[in-house]
């Protein structure tokens, strides 16, 4: 037996959700990271070292320090939540789905300070594709495997009352061949 129009429509409304906040943030992102800085008298040399960033942000003091810091790992943050939901995938391994949003997360980083290149007032620093990806990852470990539990919890208690169907599932078997029994085999 299928699953009720209203178990169907709010997977479709939690993925369209998804996909639209997903676009929201990054054309914030865009507009934060890709325009250019007003009035720059000078701007700093490129960050190619890893860690050397971190470094100096922590040598400004601890408040200083932890605004630039904390700025890095919440600007893609969202990420972590938001590409899982605009997969809107309930049953996947754990594992890979930290393993997909990290990578993703990590290469929308890496093109965003490649893109920087090219914007007056920007450099290119390999510390904020560090702290991007940790924040990716930080929000999908505190989110994502804990509103999916939830979510599959109400799907179950949601199939019981529509009639007994089963989630969705990413690939459905298609079955064995069908097989008429009075049909002969040719010689």
């Amino acid at each position: 037996m299928r699953p009720g129009p209203s178990v169907s429509s709010a997977v479709i409304r939690f993925r369209v959700a998804g996909s639209v906040l997903l676009l929201a943030h990054l054309l914030f992102v865009a507009w934060v990271c890709l325009r250019p800085l007003d009035d720059v008298q000078w701007v700093t040399a490129p960050n190619l070292q890893p860690l050397a960033g971190l470094r100096a942000d922590l040598a400004l003091g601890p408040v200083e320090a932890a605004r630039r810091i904390g700025s890095g790992l919440l600007l893609l943050a969202p990420l972590g939540v938001l590409l899982p939901m605009a997969g809107g995938r309930l049953r996947v391994s754990p594992f890979v789905s930290l393993l997909r949003t990290a990578a993703a997360g990590a290469l929308l980083s890496l093109g965003i300070e490649l893109w920087q290149t090219g914007v007056p007032g920007q450099v290119v620093d390999v510390d904020a594709v560090l702290l991007n990806t940790v924040g990716v990852v930080l929000a999908h470990l505190l989110v994502v495997p804990l509103t999916r539990a939830r979510l599959r919890r109400r799907w179950e208690r949601t199939r019981t009352r529509v009639g007994g169907a089963t989630p969705p599932k990413e690939e459905t078997p298609l079955g064995s061949t069908p097989r008429i029994s009075r049909v002969g085999v040719a010689p």
